[in-house]
């Protein structure tokens, strides 16, 4: 991949805050992102995400707020200051591409290279279709390549002019699942090589998680928690995170007794109701709580597994099948709870699962987290 950006400039970081109004919604943020890192803005659809990364670019002037790019300020509302979108160094990539389809892959490339003479106009084109793979492809137009390469002639078109700044709105969106991963991890080699900083759209956690360096999840105009995607994603702690980002089940559950010695403890719903051990926390005994469980985490079986390392393994009987692309959601209906679970369609056709199914879901203490509600 690149190592150098057209010019040769030193590149820093991105940051700035911006208040938005328009209509009845408004937006009231601040981000930063560092060079040769990702910052993913996560969240559900109109929550800002996209009028974020319209803010930055100057397709949309907030009423108040400033922009940082590269070390150099191109929007501040209490000195006037405002840059056009073609002055701020940008580049820009979304779903669609926007390839100009009259023009072949090399031109697409060179679109943005007017300023270089012709000899270094063909260095850079030549350097950028070696580094995203598109050789041989040179003399196609947007038509006669595949998505995969569609994305990799708009990413090195982006990348082009040495932008100071990448800003990527859901980027993988019209691609499918096993092709989203490659490309996933193509990009962000391709961001670190280049050593800019880059802000990215997602609403899906696998990608915010596997491109992120640092994520914010963006609601209602604002952001709702700030971190790294593992810590901030994987096992949210903040109740309202948890459902924005969309945590299968949350299990209102009390705590029945404190293990500090195995730095467990175990909570459970009722008398009759079912019983799990969790990681141990700062609550009380008897003090009521929610557990949070990834659909993910639970792994199904036909019978109480022997030997296993897992600590909760909870019986129940199959209460719904439903599509859930790339698999399937198996609701089970357990003690005093209810169980999603997430199973390939492979995993569903091999075990027959139907409705009426008596399983086992298991799964480990450590894929369980308290969720505490923070307004």
């Amino acid at each position: 991949m690149m190592n150098r950006p057209a010019g040769g400039q030193a590149l820093t970081g991105a940051r700035g805050w911006a208040k938005y109004r328009v209509g009845d919604f408004s937006l009231d943020v601040e981000w930063e992102a560092e060079a040769g890192e990702v910052l993913t803005l996560f969240g559900p659809s109109g929550a800002g995400k996209t009028t974020i990364l319209r803010a930055i670019a100057g397709l949309v002037r907030p009423q108040e707020g400033r922009v940082e790019i590269g070390g150099r300020t191109v929007f501040d509302s209490k000195t006037g200051l405002w840059e056009p979108p073609h002055k701020r160094r940008i580049g820009l990539l979304t779903q669609n591409y926007h390839l100009f389809p009259n023009l072949s892959v090399a031109e697409n490339i060179a679109y943005g290279l007017s300023g270089l003479d012709s000899t270094s106009r063909r260095e850079r084109v030549t350097e950028l279709v070696e580094s995203f793979q598109l050789a041989g492809l040179e003399e196609r137009r947007p038509h006669e390549i595949s998505g995969g390469q569609q994305q990799r002639a708009a990413l090195a078109r982006a990348l082009a002019p040495g932008p100071s700044l990448m800003l990527l709105d859901e980027p993988f969106n019209s691609l499918d699942v096993e092709l989203r991963r490659a490309l996933r991890s193509e990009l962000r080699a391709s961001i670190i090589s280049a050593g800019i900083p880059a802000i990215m759209v997602t609403h899906d956690i696998e990608e915010a998680i596997s491109m992120g360096d640092s994520v914010q999840v963006i609601n209602d105009g604002r952001v709702e928690a700030a971190g790294r995607p593992l810590e901030i994603l994987g096992q949210p702690g903040q109740g309202r995170v948890a459902r924005l980002i969309g945590v299968e089940n949350l299990l209102d559950l009390a705590v029945a007794s404190l293990h500090p010695q195995d730095g467990t403890m175990v909570c459970s719903a009722g008398e009759a109701g079912l019983r799990l051990e969790v990681p141990l926390s700062d609550v009380r005994r008897d003090e009521e709580v929610t557990v949070g469980i990834r659909a993910s985490d639970i792994i199904l079986a036909h019978t109480e597994p022997v030997g296993s390392s897992a600590r909760n393994r909870i019986a129940g009987v199959v209460s719904g099948v439903q599509l859930r692309p790339p698999g399937y959601e198996v609701t089970l209906q357990c003690p005093g709870v209810q169980l999603k679970c997430h199973i390939t369609g492979t995993s569903l056709n091999e075990m027959g699962v139907k409705q009426g199914d008596e399983l086992w879901a298991v799964f480990k203490a450590s894929s369980c987290f308290l969720v505490r509600d923070q307004g």
